[in-house]
C-alpha cells in the first residue's frame, strides 16, 4: 500500500491524542498499589494497566482505522499472532518498563509505532511520570514536548556515554556474555546506565542525553516508536551486529553516529532470542 492512501496527518493526530490519555491512566495508577501478574517469568511482569490501556488504544484506533493492522505486547502475550505485513499496522505497548512502573522508578512510558509497508511512519513515546512526549513522523523531524530534538553526533567511543540493559537475559550464559560485553564497553567508553525501558533509552540518544543504547530479548512493540523518533533525530539504527535493523529480531543497536555503532560493534558478542 502506498503511504499517499494512508492519512498520515489523522493517523498522528489520534496517536498523540490517545497517549495523552493513556497516560493520564498509568499517572492516576502509578503511586497506587497495583495486582501484578508473571508471564514468562518472575521478572516479566503484566499489571492490570497494561491491560486496560492497551484495550482502551486499540478499541479506539479499530474504530478509527477498522481496515489497519495491529501488534500489541499484551494481546501478544495472551496468543494474538505476531504478524507484521505491508499493510498500515499499529505496534502498541501500552506500558513500556512495567517493572518501573510496578517499583514507582519514573522511567516508564506507552510507545506508539505505526508502519506501512514494514516501515515506521509515525512514533509517539510518551512518559506521563515526568510528562515527556517524544514524537516523530516521517520526513518532519523529532520533538520530545514540541521542541526538536537531535542526536549528539558523538562518534568517539571514548567519550560515548551508553545505555544498555540486560534485559531478557536469564540464562547463565547469556548473563555471562552480556556483561563480558559489558567489561569491554567500559573499557573502552566514558560511562554506562541502564533505565528499564527500550523505548526511552532509545529517546534518549534521540535528544542526545546518551550517545548510544543497545539490548537484547527485546520486542517489535519496544522498539517500534522509536525507531522513527531515532531515524527523524539522526540517529543510526542496526543490528547489535551491523547488520540491517529487523524489529522482529529481537535486539538493536541504537547509536548517535555510524563511526560509533561501527566501533561498539567490535566488542559486543550477540545473545540470540527466538525472533517475533
Amino acid at each position: 500500500m502506498s503511504t499517499d492512501e494512508v492519512d498520515l496527518d489523522e493517523c498522528f493526530k489520534v496517536a498523540k491524542r490517545l497517549a495523552f490519555e493513556a497516560g493520564k491512566m498509568i499517572k492516576d495508577a502509578f503511586s497506587q498499589k497495583k495486582n501484578v501478574e508473571t508471564k514468562a517469568s518472575f521478572s516479566d511482569l503484566v499489571t492490570e494497566t497494561d491491560k486496560r490501556v492497551e484495550d482502551s488504544l486499540f478499541s479506539t484506533i479499530r474504530q478509527t482505522f477498522p481496515s489497519h493492522c495491529f501488534i500489541g505486547e499484551e494481546s501478544t502475550s495472551a496468543g494474538a499472532q505476531c504478524e507484521l505485513t505491508d499493510r498500515p499496522t499499529w505496534i502498541i505497548d501500552p506500558i513500556d518498563g512495567t517493572t518501573n512502573f510496578v517499583h514507582t522508578f519514573p522511567f516508564t512510558c506507552i510507545s506508539i509505532g505505526f508502519l506501512v509497508n514494514k516501515k515506521a511512519m509515525i512514533g509517539i513515546i510518551y512518559n506521563p511520570v515526568l510528562d515527556d512526549m517524544y514524537t516523530a513522523r516521517a520526513g518532519h523531524g523529532a520533538f520530545c514536548n514540541d521542541k526538536k530534538i537531535h542526536v549528539s553526533g558523538c562518534n568517539d567511543y571514548s567519550q560515548a556515554l551508553l545505555i544498555i540493559d540486560t534485559g531478557a537475559c536469564a540464562k547463565n550464559e547469556d548473563i555471562d556474555c552480556h556483561y563480558e560485553n559489558m567489561r569491554r564497553h567500559k573499557k573502552h567508553s566514558r560511562g554506562i546506565r541502564a533505565i528499564g525501558s527500550a523505548a526511552l533509552s532509545m529517546c534518549l540518544v534521540a535528544c542526545g542525553a546518551a550517545d548510544a543504547y543497545y539490548e537484547f530479548g527485546i520486542h517489535c512493540w519496544d522498539m517500534a516508536a522509536g525507531v522513527i523518533i531515532v531515524e527523524e533525530a539522526g540517529g543510526t539504527l542496526c543490528g547489535p551486529d551491523g547488520s540491517t535493523l529487523n524489529i522482529l529480531e529481537r535486539s538493536c543497536l541504537v547509536t548517535s553516529s555510524k563511526k560509533l555503532a561501527q566501533d561498539m560493534v567490535k566488542d559486543i558478542t550477540i545473545v540470540h532470542f527466538p525472533s517475533d
